[in-house]
């Protein structure tokens, strides 16, 4: 209702804005914007107004219409033209900076917003919108305190504070924030499951439980188990931990820290054979598939320094992760060319080909390894 009225008191203002305004159709232009058919709008007033135009009213709505269009240059030069008549208004500068924002200038929407702070310095949504922008943990911080202070139910404010200050460890000053904010709107789901981990944190474990319990019945999310869990655990109801986390295993979502839990409280209940099996499959999730090739690369590099020993060293503990034709085969190299080691290289490369390498992509380094294999052990 209240855009409605708006939208009629913008139309009919122009009955008495210009000369011209006894040729509008107003109930032409109010149809445009029932029907949110915004770049005929434009185009309708603009056939009223020549492009040299001075009338702030008329390119107000213009470049409103434009906007709303999604015609952002156009949007601009008039909001510019706006701001050049009528200097430091800041229903221009927030549009200015809606635009600039839409086309990703960021360094541009920043100057605006600060221009509206500094003609307003209480201005709650200049200070949200500018934390937005910010990388920065410190100016965020800023600029979010700075909101909440004259804001402090705001849920979007509230909720990216509390993520600032939890980074920061601040956990108690987080929950606040939280606290506040939920007060205002109990009904506010998003508010209460990023209260979970903080509280937590914080070791209120039965709040934890019951906020996030209800919050099941409406949403299972797999963040919100695993911090009922984890409260479970730390209430020492072990059962009721695993339950938790046996749901996120068997929806192929388990992690290294809901695996360690499970097999803590198998551990607890004296079901040693699941606790050892937990145990392992922890230890498992922990360990990246990628692993053994990174102490290959780490290898290569001492090998390029000439720190053979390191590079053995480092070969071998990337077999303890996993089988590696890859570190077997490189492995053989060094115990062949530079350690020379000729019973270490032989075994070396038999054991790259019993890992079964590629048969087309690593043809020539099959055929280097078999021919090695029959050399070294003619000089043995």
């Amino acid at each position: 209702m209240k855009i409605w009225i708006c939208l009629c008191t913008a139309v009919l203002s122009y009955q008495n804005i210009h000369a011209q305004s006894a040729k509008i159709d107003t109930e032409k232009l109010l149809e445009y914007y029932e029907n949110q058919r915004y770049d005929d709008a434009a185009r309708y007033l603009q056939s009223f107004y020549t492009e040299n135009t001075q009338d702030i009213k008329a390119l107000s709505q213009i470049a409103y219409c434009n906007m709303m269009a999604g015609k952002l240059p156009e949007a601009e030069k008039s909001y510019l033209k706006i701001n050049a008549l009528q200097p430091d208004h800041i229903s221009t500068l927030f549009s200015l900076t809606s635009i600039n924002s839409r086309r990703g200038n960021a360094s541009k929407a920043k100057s605006y917003l600060q221009q509206i702070i500094g003609l307003d310095s209480l201005n709650f949504n200049a200070y949200k919108q500018l934390a937005g922008y910010e990388d920065n943990s410190e100016a965020k911080l800023k600029y979010l305190k700075k909101a909440n202070t004259l804001k402090a139910t705001d849920p979007d404010v509230a909720y990216d504070l509390s993520q600032v200050y939890r980074e920061l460890k601040q956990y108690q000053t987080a929950y606040g924030v939280l606290k506040t904010a939920i007060s205002a709107d109990p009904e506010n789901f998003i508010l209460q499951q990023a209260q979970l981990p903080i509280s937590n944190l914080l070791g209120k474990y039965l709040e934890v439980i019951e906020i996030g319990e209800k919050l099941l019945k409406i949403n299972a999310d797999p963040n919100i188990i695993n911090d009922i869990g984890q409260a479970y655990f730390y209430v020492k109801d072990y059962q009721k931990c695993i339950n938790m986390y046996k749901i996120l295993e068997d929806l192929g979502i388990q992690n290294e820290g809901t695996l360690y839990y499970m097999a803590l409280s198998y551990r607890e209940l004296k079901d040693y054979d699941k606790a050892a099996l937990y145990a392992q499959k922890t230890i498992d999730e922990a360990i990246s598939d990628h692993t053994p090739l990174y102490y290959a690369a780490l290898a290569g590099i001492y090998e390029d320094k000439n720190q053979y020993n390191d590079a053995l060293t480092a070969y071998k503990r990337g077999l303890t992760f996993s089988q590696n034709n890859i570190i077997y085969y490189r492995m053989a190299l060094l115990y062949d060319l530079n350690l020379k080691q000729t019973k270490n290289a032989v075994n070396s490369y038999q054991m790259y080909l019993k890992n079964k390498p590629d048969q087309e992509k690593e043809k020539q380094q099959i055929e280097y390894a078999k021919q090695r294999i029959t050399t070294l052990a003619a000089i043995k």
